[in-house]
């Protein structure tokens, strides 16, 4: 309910961002998403492998995530910690500031978790998400909703485009970025420099990114 209140309320507050409405972006999105789930499923079949061997349970892992103007939606993953790993969260400190959660050496993350983790593998799943329409390819990064649920007023704004795969966090430090004011700025920034050419500018940054392996655990 508090989710839809606010929905309803930002929506007047702050239009949504044209990037939302861009038939260009969508078919971008639409055209990743199908080449992106091709290596998915590829590569799917020796991560199930390496992952029942180093943790028995379920590849894929899923989570409630909050996208446009804070509209819950279900983000995949492969899976990368213990099994209920979520029921474990309180056991570990957060090392972030303000209302996001990052711990670098997270006892939850499995070894096969580790390596998913700083190759980006993990997140190969989210093509999913992108083709459904709940994610794009670039965007903003997709919050939990019990950090949405202390937003004042101003973060609300980081909401006005869909999540994306990757962003400005994800050329500009990944995980090594601990402040959540930070992130609510970089997200604030795309929306500012936002174009397709910008949009495709981050996506082969964030290709350098993820073969270099800088910034993620």
């Amino acid at each position: 309910m508090i989710l839809n209140y606010h929905d309803s309320v930002n929506s007047r507050l702050h239009p949504l961002h044209s990037s939302t409405q861009s038939t260009i972006k969508r078919c971008i999105d639409i055209l990743g998403a199908i080449v992106g789930l091709i290596i998915t499923g590829i590569v799917a079949i020796p991560v199930a492998i390496v992952t029942q061997f180093d943790d028995p349970g379920p590849i894929l892992y899923s989570q409630i995530r909050c996208g446009l103007n804070g509209k819950p939606f279900r983000i995949w993953k492969f899976r990368s910690m213990v099994v209920n790993a979520d029921k474990l969260k309180h056991l570990v400190k957060n090392e972030a500031k303000g209302y996001i959660f990052k711990s670098v050496d997270d006892p939850r993350i499995t070894r096969v978790g580790k390596f998913l983790r700083r190759t980006s593998l993990d997140e190969l799943p989210q093509f999913w998400n992108v083709l459904l329409g709940d994610m794009s390819l670039v965007g903003t990064r997709p919050p939990t909703p019990d950090e949405v649920i202390n937003y004042k007023p101003y973060h609300w704004q980081r909401l006005q485009v869909k999540p994306g795969i990757t962003g400005e966090w994800q050329v500009n430090g990944r995980s090594n970025i601990k402040d959540f004011e930070t992130i609510v700025q970089m997200d604030l920034d795309y929306q500012r420099k936002w174009s397709i050419a910008y949009d495709i500018s981050l996506i082969l940054k964030t290709i350098g990114v993820v073969l270099g392996k800088k910034g993620a655990y």
